[in-house]
């Protein structure tokens, strides 16, 4: 499987785990490429199959995956409730599944199912994994080797942003 996208050291605290009802409310994985349009893009990254890993004080904490029926926002908001509860503060995720066209109505891209666009590229993988590698170990001698080949990287919408980040994507 090939990385598509990713996000790096995003803060839980800058996630409504338990929104109110009403769509405002819903919860969500908001990533954001650019700034303003048109190279501004919105992704909501809750059902992103891939690799994750949770961050305390000190370092890496827990690595896991998430599958078709567990996107990453399930995972990482059941870590909010279980035995790691409290014990992480930041994560980085690197996604499988495509970033597809944007929903009419709210102007954030949706994605892909992985099944899909996944491609049997060995080579393209291997250099994937030991960019993950480097990224994640954050091995200084070879940081300028971390390039994943077809990814991107996706910034956090930070809570207090997000209301004036989706008006600024509606068509």
């Amino acid at each position: 499987m090939r990385i598509t996208s990713y996000g790096l050291f995003w803060r839980a605290s800058q996630i409504n785990w338990a929104p109110g009802s009403g769509t405002r409310g819903e919860f969500n994985l908001f990533g954001k490429i650019g700034e303003r349009k048109p190279k501004l893009r919105v992704a909501d990254f809750r059902l992103q199959q891939g690799i994750y890993i949770l961050y305390d004080a000190y370092g890496p904490a827990y690595t896991g995956l998430t599958r078709a029926s567990l996107g990453l926002g399930k995972r990482l908001k059941d870590h909010t409730n279980d035995h790691l509860k409290d014990r992480w503060d930041r994560f980085c995720w690197f996604g499988f599944r495509n970033i597809g066209q944007t929903v009419e109505k709210s102007g954030i891209h949706c994605l892909i199912d992985a099944n899909n666009t996944v491609k049997d590229d060995t080579y393209a993988t291997i250099g994937d994994l030991e960019s993950l590698l480097i990224r994640l170990l954050g091995t200084k001698l070879n940081i300028s080797k971390m390039k994943f080949e077809n990814a991107e990287e996706w910034k956090q919408v930070p809570l207090e942003d997000r209301e004036n980040i989706l008006d600024r994507i509606k068509p």
